[in-house]
């Protein structure tokens, strides 16, 4: 096999496997949420994804062995806390869908003040170059809508937690986030076929071009 094609299959095997995570997760995260016998499997279902993220970063640092081997001390404490994990996990699921609702809403309403470049102006940016006063407009509108998205998410997911059995707000939180989000994105970008002139819009492919050139550090000035 050429060496060209080998890269091509191990990155569409990488890309399959992150998206068999991404679908099975939220429903494993929903059957240990909503568990009536709460047990360590379902509070290590609550705690995988801090681990792994905890992981990645420690294995990207440059001080590689130090940080593994503190992650590795955390997971021993993690499970000398096992009894106390089991009793409380739920709160780490709340802690990691409300939370993660909250700071990117944050992320993008910082981007609304006075003085800076709204979010989704900053990823037209990319795309376009200059923009023009419509598509400025437009994309100042989007971050608007994607701020008051993660806000009413925030607050739902918060006021379920506290006011619904745990099942239904696992059912919001876990199994309908991903689902929600598509419908966001998919009636912005029907939004966009009807209020901008075709030299202004862009695809799905080139919005996701434009969000790994700005995670990579290729993001506009915000001002």
């Amino acid at each position: 096999m050429k060496p060209g094609l080998t890269a091509k299959v191990l990155r569409g095997v990488r890309w399959a496997a992150i998206a068999a995570v991404c679908a099975a997760y939220p429903v494993l995260a929903h059957l240990a949420s909503a568990d009536p016998h709460p047990d360590l499997l379902d509070a290590a279902v609550a705690i995988a994804p801090l681990i792994a993220l905890a992981l990645v970063l420690a294995w990207r640092s440059p001080q590689r062995p130090r940080m593994l081997l503190l992650c590795l001390a955390g997971c021993a404490l993690l499970y000398a806390m096992s009894g106390w994990l089991v009793l409380h996990y739920n709160w780490v699921f709340l802690l990691q869908h409300a939370g993660m609702q909250a700071l990117l809403g944050l992320a993008f309403a910082r981007t609304l003040r006075a003085g800076q470049q709204p979010m989704v102006s900053r990823f037209a940016a990319i795309i376009h170059g200059s923009l023009s006063p419509a598509l400025a407009r437009y994309t100042r509108q989007v971050t608007w809508a994607w701020t008051l998205y993660f806000a009413v998410m925030t607050t739902l997911s918060l006021l379920l937690f506290w006011l619904a059995p745990v099942s239904v707000w696992s059912a919001f939180a876990n199994l309908l986030n991903l689902p929600l989000l598509v419908v966001m994105f998919t009636a912005e970008y029907a939004a966009r076929l009807v209020l901008l002139a075709p030299s202004d819009r862009s695809g799905p492919l080139e919005a996701i071009r434009a969000y790994r050139q700005a995670s990579a550090g290729g993001l506009p000035p915000s001002s």
